[in-house]
């Protein structure tokens, strides 16, 4: 058995059994295959999507994303231009996924920094398209989640409709969130003017993101759309998370038994000065 979704009797977890991901090769340092030329670019490019060899759900339901063709660029360095197209990109493959019999949600993400478990540091992102609402965009959707309007001294930066705030029971020491201030369920559903508002929303965070520490931090990004079947849910908002495992430079807040025991959790981060210092970048 190399393949199996579990769901605990208990607890009701999902686990997906992906036992085959366990003979992934490891990759060299040399000749990455993300550098055009490269095993997965063979050809120039701006911004590319292609199938995951090593797919964590069924084949064909998991593509990678090349932001840049720039192997030591950052999210932040290829600039709101370089960002805009990697978010008609996102766009882009959501559409395509949601078109596959199981794509009933579109997860994109990225995980940046070896201690995120990033194998190769060339800038790109995952999209997974799985045949259900997954539980945590779920419970989000039944909350009805929407942008918190008061944040007060954790709001980091509000501009052109779009505003980015630190959360405020986060898990993690560094926990952001983005969304529009009007309602919109989800890339497709966004004008032109969204879009470049939200690359440049992007481009000023993860320039700010990026002093955060005296290096570049390891940090996780994902996107919360609606499900596939919209109109079934008509209190989706979207919004993007960005979390960082780094309490201080090169020190990550391990997640501690009794953490993961009680599902309750100690931030020995206040949300409040993670915003200050990200505001004080922006200036």
């Amino acid at each position: 058995m190399t393949r199996e979704i579990r769901r605990d009797p208990h607890l009701d977890t999902v686990v997906h059994i992906v036992a085959d991901r366990q003979h992934r090769p490891n990759l060299p340092s040399t000749n990455c295959p993300f550098c055009v030329g490269g095993l997965e670019a063979p050809e120039p490019y701006e911004v590319r999507a292609f199938p995951n060899r090593w797919p964590a759900l069924q084949p064909g339901y998991c593509e990678v994303v090349l932001y840049t063709p720039e192997h030591d660029a950052t999210f932040a360095s290829i600039g709101a231009h370089g960002i805009r197209r990697v978010v008609d990109l996102w766009t882009e493959r959501t559409v395509a996924l949601r078109a596959l019999p199981d794509g009933e949600y579109v997860i994109v993400f990225e995980n940046r920094g070896a201690e995120i478990g990033a194998t190769i540091s060339h800038p790109h992102g995952q999209i997974y398209a799985f045949d259900h609402v997954p539980s945590r965009q779920q419970r989000q959707l039944d909350a009805r989640w929407s942008p918190e309007l008061a944040s007060g001294d954790r709001e980091v930066l509000e501009y052109n409709g779009w505003k980015v705030w630190t959360e405020f029971a986060s898990v993690h020491p560094v926990s952001l969130r983005i969304a529009p201030l009007e309602q919109v369920a989800d890339l497709p559903s966004m004008t032109d003017a969204q879009r470049s508002d939200l690359a440049e929303v992007l481009a000023r965070v993860f320039g700010a993101f990026d002093t955060l520490f005296d290096v570049p931090a390891p940090y996780m990004m994902w996107l919360n759309q609606s499900p596939r079947t919209s109109g079934n849910w008509p209190q989706a908002w979207f919004n993007i998370e960005i979390v960082s495992p780094w309490r201080a430079t090169g020190v990550p807040r391990y997640i501690a038994a009794v953490e993961v025991a009680s599902e309750e959790y100690f931030n020995p981060v206040d949300p409040a000065d993670v915003a200050q210092r990200l505001r004080i970048a922006l200036t």
